[in-house]
């Protein structure tokens, strides 16, 4: 659901070609039920309600908040969609989609109803014959009804959707990455589900597992989603689907009794315990194992194939995982099942983990009662008695084209096991997180190059604007003419994606006085400012004399984050016309938590 009532540009259909269309379309018999997230507009930067007095880039829409899209929502009806109707985005430079939202949830037809009635109400909202002051406190109550009805209502217990579904039609000739990011509303430390969503150009269906979300955030009360399309102004998109989804329990045909395994293996899942090796583990102890002849020939040139290969095992984990280590093929398992659970679950659970169909899988074991229990509930996963494992190379199924992608495919899903290890790392250790999230900071002196993208950020920062200051364009040209000044622009990037420029700062050489820093908020809680001020320190207090200070304009609003300096160490000295001057001292350390990478950017 989008703003209506601020909207009211609309396109036919024919504006998207027709295959695209159908693939719009397509998904819509399989939803049992969906949520309506009201998406809105709005500014990686938003300082409301200042940024409208303060901001040079303010631009009014119907309702007086900032205009982000360049025509706002455009329109295109999709009567046999998904959803009745596409979004047309066009962002400017510093736009991203944002919503409220819970998991109160609608039926297909619900849903529909819901969003003609959203678009019928923003109409008449819209076009009321009121002056312009009072249209624009109506429009805002449409706006805060709707959020009252889809957010604030208690979500009902119950129900619990599969996956956060984004659909994208990207037009251009080129792929597009977004950074969607997921929030606790009530979450003071501000912690977020991330992914990078990579849509190449054509139709693309992102598909995100709750269970993924739930492992960083809680999604049972109200939460933040936004999209954030990276270093990307003026670029256009279509916009289908953006809800969690329960889909339907699939409508199985008759089939036959035994269905049948796929005519190749994808993936090899082995027993342990007189399968692979040679004793107990749990009764005889790691000292008395010993893989069975010829087992890691088996494995190495599996493997060499691209075949993947897991482990289905009734015993302890880290017992388990200890021994491998030992016998040097721990690497080659992928997402294995080590527990006391039955092993037709064990390998449900590794085919729906490497997302693979589980009539790709084949099942290795010694014991007669496991490899039946395994038939028994999936008669399409091929089963092997663990004497006949030396021949398993050599079967028909096994014999597949061998790639210099094949060579490597464990290895691309042991990236991505990486990736989900820190997404769920998250809420426990979170230093650690950022750590290996690779955040990386490069920065260069303010330049033509960079001029306007500084402006604008000096324009629109307000939560991380320690001086104030927001400078016009002739001023940045003054300071790049200042000697004593050293300029530094900063852009970030990290493993999720690429942030751009993020941050400005400006330090008098002669007083060593920090005088102007500013950082985009789309990087707060990262922890790149600790990081930044470090860097500046050691740079500027290498003979350990000395003090380094900075300028501070306390505001409510940069108050929570100019916290900063009182956790590097720095004290507050005198306050003048509205400035605060802090004090680092030249004989203290400074500290590194070796989180962050600061370098200078090479040169274009």
């Amino acid at each position: 659901m989008y703003e209506a009532e601020v909207n009211d540009r609309v396109e036919m259909p024919e504006a998207i070609p027709s295959g695209i269309l159908a693939q719009f379309a397509e998904y819509r018999p399989r939803i049992e039920a969906r949520t309506l997230m009201p998406w809105g507009e709005h500014c990686t930067e938003c300082a409301w309600p200042s940024c409208y007095s303060t901001c040079d880039l303010y631009e009014a829409r119907a309702d007086g908040a900032c205009r982000q899209f360049v025509d706002g929502v455009v329109r295109i009806p999709t009567p046999h969609g998904t959803t009745p109707y596409v979004q047309k985005i066009t962002f400017r430079r510093w736009a991203k989609l944002w919503t409220l939202g819970n998991l109160q949830h609608h039926t297909q037809e619900g849903a529909d109803f819901a969003e003609r009635v959203n678009i019928a109400v923003g109409a008449a909202a819209r076009h009321a014959p009121l002056p312009i002051f009072v249209k624009q406190r109506v429009l805002r109550k449409v706006a805060y009804i709707r959020k009252q009805q889809l957010v604030e209502r208690p979500a009902p217990g119950g129900w619990t959707p599969d996956y956060l579904v984004c659909e994208v039609f990207n037009p251009n000739g080129q792929p597009v990455s977004l950074t969607l990011s997921i929030r606790e509303r009530a979450d003071t430390q501000r912690r977020a589900f991330q992914r990078l969503i990579t849509v190449a150009p054509g139709f693309q269906r992102e598909k995100i597992a709750v269970g993924d979300i739930n492992g960083v955030i809680a999604t049972t009360g109200v939460f933040e989603v936004e999209l954030v399309p990276n270093e990307a102004e003026g670029l256009t998109l279509y916009f289908g689907l953006l809800d969690f989804v329960k889909e339907r329990a699939a409508v199985r045909a008759p089939a036959p009794a035994a269905p049948a395994p796929a005519a190749t293996v994808k993936c090899v899942v082995w027993d342990l315990d007189h399968t692979l090796w040679n004793a107990i583990l749990v009764e005889d102890g790691p000292a008395a194992i010993r893989l069975h002849q010829g087992v890691r020939d088996v494995i190495t040139e599996l493997d060499r194939r691209g075949i993947l290969q897991s482990i289905a095992s009734k015993n302890n984990h880290d017992d388990v995982m200890a021994v491998l280590e030992t016998l040097g093929i721990a690497e080659y398992f992928l997402r294995p099942q080590i527990h006391w659970r039955p092993k037709s679950a064990s390998v449900a659970a590794i085919a729906e983990a490497l997302n693979i169909g589980i009539d790709t899988l084949m099942f290795v074991d010694d014991q007669p009662f496991e490899r039946q229990e395994v038939s028994s509930a999936w008669p399409q996963v091929r089963v092997v008695d663990a004497r006949d494992l030396q021949g398993i190379v050599g079967l028909p199924c096994t014999q597949v084209t061998v790639t210099d992608e094949s060579r490597t495919r464990r290895l691309m899903y042991r990236q991505e096991e990486q990736r989900t290890a820190l997404q769920s790392a998250y809420e426990g250790n979170y230093l650690t997180f950022l750590k290996e999230s690779h955040i990386r900071v490069e920065w260069a002196p303010l330049s033509e190059s960079n001029l306007t993208r500084v402006y604008e950020l000096a324009q629109r920062t307000n939560q991380m604007n320690f001086s104030g200051n927001r400078y016009s364009l002739d001023q940045l040209r003054t300071l790049m003419s200042e000697r004593t000044m050293e300029t530094y622009v900063l852009r970030c990037s990290d493993r999720f994606g690429v942030y751009g420029i993020v941050g400005f700062a400006v330090v008098d050489r002669q007083d060593v006085r920090l005088l102007d820093l500013m950082f985009s908020c789309r990087v707060q809680s990262k922890r790149v400012e600790h990081a930044f001020l470090a860097w500046l320190l050691r740079r500027h207090l290498t003979t350990g004399t000395g003090s380094f200070l900075a300028n501070l304009r306390k505001t409510t609003k940069n108050a929570p984050s100019a916290a900063v300096f009182g956790e590097m160490g720095f004290e507050e000295g005198d306050l003048t016309d509205g400035v605060t001057t802090l004090r680092y001292r030249g004989d203290r350390p400074v500290s590194d938590d070796r989180i962050i990478t600061i370098e200078a950017a090479l040169p274009s």
